[in-house]
């Protein structure tokens, strides 16, 4: 696959491409990339970390960001699996959600 990209790094055309997603792919990844985060947080009462991700990619940019959002979490027991851990995570749309249930 082969992507062409102008002179100031505009997003052109996608060649070689064998499927549909690739060439959608391709040209997510030279305009806005973004990615799934997966993490573990502290649970007030619990020995146990839960296990979080986010319900849709962010922006490749804002990792740290999320992460260090994360990291100011405050959980407490029960929570069950698919819980919305923290909604609209740095006004991106994009909720961090619980993958584990604990009680």
């Amino acid at each position: 696959m082969t992507v062409s990209l102008s002179d100031t790094g505009e997003f052109l055309s996608v060649t070689g491409n064998t499927c549909p997603r690739g060439a959608k792919y391709a040209q997510q990844e030279c305009t806005l990339p973004e990615r799934m985060i997966t993490a573990v947080i502290p649970v007030a009462g619990s020995e146990t970390p839960l296990s979080v991700k986010t319900a849709s990619p962010v922006p490749k940019k804002l990792i740290s960001s999320v992460i260090d959002e994360l990291a100011r979490v405050q959980v407490s027991l029960p929570v069950t699996i698919g819980q919305i851990v923290l909604p609209d995570v740095l006004n991106t749309g994009v909720d961090i959600i619980a993958t584990r249930s604990l009680s």
